[in-house]
């Protein structure tokens, strides 16, 4: 009998980031406008957080809408049209549809030739498994471009009078289009999650709950604060260093260093930890855009490609965890 094969598809050798767009909702909300809820200040927030104001989307800037706005950007910026997108990917927490992914929308808007779409639920760390995934797609020949998309509505999910949360979280859309490159663009993922610890953010109130209830209303976000700290600070400062390991570098060869954009002492501890270098550009946007989960390291990469902070050919660690508690780091070359 012939022996019979399955056929490899061939992908590319290497796969690297070729654009990044973002998208910012219209509504700027300062501390001032957040503090009377919570009995709290100015001063305090920014001391807790580092955030000085945040974005909130309008009712007609929805997650497809800012969704498609960041992509046409990305897009652009790689020259690669929409029906050269084998695969759309959206993290979010935020499309509060069960089915279908919105992914799947944002595919037909964009134009591309019917690609394969689905959405990822990873919370803060939903952009870095993209990515990940992306890179796998392109290499392994499933994929020619994917296009990777972070968005949040989390002002949906806000209790304003939550003094733990009401000023911490924010709304808006990141973007990236993956795809073939010269030389390696996207470094090996280091990834995982802590299930113990499940509880530290989490959706309060679970959906069949609300629904019985004689007056609905929307479930909330809640954190706790500072075990997550705790957590973050020092655990993802290890992870950062096994990223840099992997992809071959040392903390010396960095040029920018993109932390999802929990909260800025988070960001200061873990610099602190890796003893990164003061030359490396380090992103702050959580100050201006509050936390977008997973839009927030597209959205600050995207900020630091567009005021310098990060050039072309530049090595970035990418550093994303939040909710589960998942966790995704890597080295990226900035488009």
């Amino acid at each position: 009998m012939k022996e019979s094969t399955i056929q490899q598809a061939q992908g590319a050798r290497h796969a690297g980031i070729l654009g990044v767009g973002s998208y910012r909702p219209s509504r700027v909300i300062p501390n001032a406008d957040v503090v009377e809820a919570i009995d709290s200040s100015d001063e305090w927030i920014q001391q807790r957080s580092g955030i000085k104001q945040r974005r909130w989307a309008t009712p007609e800037e929805t997650v497809q809408v800012m969704s498609v706005a960041a992509a046409r950007k990305a897009l652009e910026r790689a020259a690669v049209d929409p029906r050269q997108i084998d695969c759309v990917i959206v993290a979010t927490v935020t499309h509060l549809i069960q089915t279908p992914a919105i992914a799947t929308a944002i595919a037909y808007e964009l134009g591309t030739d019917q690609a394969a779409a689905f959405d990822i639920s990873a919370a803060c760390a939903g952009f870095c498994h993209g990515i990940a995934m992306a890179a796998d797609m392109v290499r392994g020949g499933s994929a020619g471009h994917v296009l990777v998309i972070g968005v949040e509505r989390l002002s949906d999910l806000t209790d304003i009078g939550d003094r733990g949360t009401a000023f911490i979280f924010a709304d808006g859309a990141g973007a990236a289009v993956v795809g073939p490159t010269d030389a390696p663009g996207i470094g090996p993922v280091v990834w995982g999650s802590d299930g113990e610890q499940f509880e530290l953010i989490r959706q309060r109130e679970d959906w069949r709950d609300v629904v019985a209830s004689e007056r609905p209303e929307m479930p909330h976000l809640v954190m706790q604060g500072n075990a997550v700290f705790r957590w973050a600070s020092y655990s993802m400062a290890k992870i950062g260093q096994l990223a840099l390991d992997r992809a071959g570098i040392g903390i010396d060869d960095l040029d920018v260093f993109v932390p999802h954009q929990a909260n800025m002492r988070i960001t200061d501890a873990m610099a602190r930890a890796m003893k990164i270098p003061e030359r490396v550009k380090i992103a702050r946007d959580i100050a201006e855009q509050g936390n977008t989960s997973a839009a927030s390291i597209p959205l600050a990469l995207d900020r630091m490609i567009e005021e310098g902070d990060a050039r072309s050919g530049d090595k970035a660690l990418l550093i994303a965890f939040g909710a589960g508690l998942a966790y995704a780091a890597q080295v990226v070359i900035v488009p």
